[in-house]
């Protein structure tokens, strides 16, 4: 049995205030696409279907339209809740949808929702896991002590009617880890507290195959079987050297796995680039690639410049974020305000630059560069 496996499609999500609404357009159509050549019985979509719990009528209105597109393919498709949706904003209309053979799982109420299909080897069971927390678990289990991640998702798994002698596969969107193995973290993934969100890969060890969300970098939790396919965009520069793709699963007799992938392209790719500001403007320069893409610059000047933000834009519409690394902002910002001498070999216009970029993210604009003069201005001629 073939079938797609997505996760974090975070639908309605901005980057550095750029909406991502049409590169997710864009990547739902090559999912679309791939299911009329590749023809997989199921796509699976693990959780963080939305960027946010109250997602904006436009994010609803796209998610509709995918949704629409994957029921008209006639193929089974298997959604849970992420951390970042909302479970009953999920849930809704999951009975009647389930009559198409669309399967929402979003609030977890002590049993794990399960879907059979079919093929010439016999049955498939899909498990469909929700993200859980200890505390929206606790009580469901007779009294049982829930106080992490790890012994909901167990508490949880033990009590379902699981026969691992058939083949199984499971959906679910928790932090998953092994000992001994660091996972791909992305700065855009919202970040475990105090450990007690990690959950031991081991338990889920007897699944023919786990369809993971919630990291967004592709990997394998502890085993090959045991895998996050990663988001189907990049949400952030950490992600900017990733390779995004479809995790294609051929499930045949109990016992054999093939995992494949097929690639999704953006519209504008996300890349950093690094260099003196005159050289990256250059013709020579920003031919080298699309400068439509998402940019991170990173400016190299020693001297100051005026308007860094609006020269590049003028190059490179789409710049997201910009930093200098020179001898006099290349400077520990902590140390700038703690070490006399360190502040000392700024100027004032200099200090205010770096505060600013370290609590904006950004430099200023040529706006706000001329009113931080002017006040500057106005100060030494009092």
């Amino acid at each position: 049995m073939k079938f797609f496996h997505l996760s974090d499609l975070h639908i309605g999500k901005s980057v550095n205030g750029f909406s991502m609404i049409e590169e997710q357009k864009h990547v739902f159509e090559q999912v679309i696409g791939y299911i009329k050549t590749e023809r997989p019985a199921a796509v699976l979509i693990a959780g963080d279907v939305y960027d946010r719990a109250a997602p904006s009528v436009e994010a609803v209105r796209v998610f509709d339209n995918f949704l629409t597109a994957l029921a008209s393919e006639n193929v089974a498709v298997l959604i849970i809740s992420g951390n970042h949706d909302s479970p009953e904003r999920i849930s809704f209309a999951s009975r009647l949808l389930s009559e198409i053979r669309v399967f929402f799982s979003g609030v977890f109420d002590s049993a794990m929702q399960s879907v059979k299909l079919s093929d010439e080897h016999g049955d498939v069971t899909f498990w469909l896991l929700p993200f859980i927390k200890p505390l929206s678990v606790r009580g469901l289990f007779g009294g049982r002590e829930i106080e992490s991640c790890d012994e909901a998702v167990r508490a949880a798994i033990e009590a379902a009617d699981i026969d691992y002698s058939a083949r199984n596969v499971l959906l679910s969107h928790q932090f998953y880890t092994k000992a001994g193995i660091e996972p791909i973290r992305s700065e855009s993934e919202l970040n475990p507290i105090g450990g007690l969100d990690a959950v031991d890969s081991d338990i889920i060890e007897r699944f023919d195959y786990a369809a993971l969300g919630h990291l967004h970098g592709k990997q394998s939790a502890g085993a090959v079987h045991i895998r996050y396919c990663g988001s189907p965009i990049k949400y952030s520069f950490s992600e900017c050297r990733h390779d995004k793709s479809i995790t294609v699963v051929d499930l045949g007799e109990k016992g054999d796995l093939s995992i494949t992938g097929l690639p999704l392209t953006p519209i504008h790719d996300m890349r950093e680039i690094r260099g003196e500001l005159e050289k990256l403007i250059s013709g020579d320069v920003s031919a080298l690639a699309d400068r439509d893409d998402y940019l991170r610059v990173t400016l190299t000047d020693e001297d100051e410049i005026f308007d860094p933000v609006g020269k590049l834009r003028s190059v490179y519409p789409n710049l997201m974020g910009l930093s200098f690394d020179n001898s006099r902002t290349g400077i520990d910002a902590d140390s700038i305000f703690s070490d006399p001498e360190v502040s000392g070999k700024l100027s004032p216009y200099d200090l205010f630059g770096e505060f600013f970029l370290e609590v904006q993210g950004s430099a200023m604009t040529e706006v706000q560069a001329e009113i931080v003069r002017g006040l500057l201005d106005m100060g030494d001629s009092q």
